[in-house]
């Protein structure tokens, strides 16, 4: 049974109040997360919040945008719920024209929606090859075009921050056609770095590992108690942990850094084969 309004508005509370912003120039400026309805984006969308951002909160699902964006206006922010399916260019075109038309400016852009199917290579057909191209390429590439334009334009500069994947740099099993989208990501970000850097356009990602979200089994579970022996840290992230990183990318903590990606697992990516899995 789906949590009511209420009980999801308590336990919102209690994890926003958890929150303790740092970065004082963010307060009043303007930031878009895409895929913010639920999980890693929604995670993102509180922290910037509290952070004292204004948060457009926009994904497919148009009941869990509009249920995170009145969350967190009863929370006391300031958000904008556009709900639409990015894959399509005329979303993308009214996502960006709505927030320039609610709040004047763009500050941030925090590329986070995805489409995370995952099966063996002769199974991963044309379709889901197609769709995963426009979700997880086509989509951050087009809404970072809009949002690097709209920076530039303004002449103030800005951030745009990718959600990747430790999928980009080593290969799952089944990991196709999902991994080589987060690859493309990774090439992308490093790209648009150099190519903004001297237009004051910062752009990095942040690559989670495994992450506690709204279907993640019971940690008690068997299948989730072996994927957490394999992580170093001994625990699944949780949002609020990849938040903290997009937050501190986008503040001015981090104006010396672009085109980087960074890991936020747990220690996954650094590891080349678990304790006792030795090869």
């Amino acid at each position: 049974m789906e949590a009511s309004f209420k009980e999801q508005f308590d336990e919102a509370k209690r994890l926003y109040q958890t929150i303790q912003p740092r970065y004082a120039e963010l307060a009043g400026q303007v930031a878009i997360v895409t895929g913010s309805g639920r999980g890693i984006g929604r995670g993102i969308a509180f922290r910037l919040a509290k952070e004292g951002m204004k948060v457009v909160i926009t994904g497919l699902d148009a009941e869990e945008v509009t249920t995170t964006s009145a969350i967190l206006t009863e929370l006391g922010a300031t958000t904008l719920a556009l709900p639409g399916d990015l894959s399509q260019t005329g979303e993308v075109d009214r996502l960006f024209d709505r927030t320039l038309e609610t709040f004047g400016s763009l500050n941030a852009l925090v590329n986070n929606a995805a489409h995370l199917g995952r099966v063996p290579y002769f199974e991963a057909g044309e379709e889901l090859l197609d769709l995963q191209l426009a979700t997880n390429i086509k989509n951050p590439y087009m809404c970072s075009y809009r949002a690097a334009k709209i920076m530039h334009e303004a002449g103030q500069g800005g951030n745009i921050v990718q959600i990747s994947s430790v999928a980009g740099a080593r290969a799952q099993w089944p990991g196709l056609p999902y991994d080589l989208t987060k690859a493309a990501i990774d090439a992308i970000t490093r790209s648009m770095g150099v190519e903004l850097a001297e237009h004051g356009i910062r752009v990095n990602a942040v690559a989670p590992g495994a992450i506690r979200v709204e279907k993640t089994p019971a940690e008690d579970a068997p299948g989730t108690q072996a994927r957490i022996h394999r992580i170093p840290m001994k625990r699944l992230g949780q949002p609020l942990d990849i938040a903290a990183a997009v937050a501190f990318l986008i503040s001015n903590e981090a104006a010396y850094i672009t085109g980087h990606v960074m890991y936020v697992d747990g220690g996954i990516v650094a590891q080349l084969s678990p304790r006792g899995q030795d090869i």
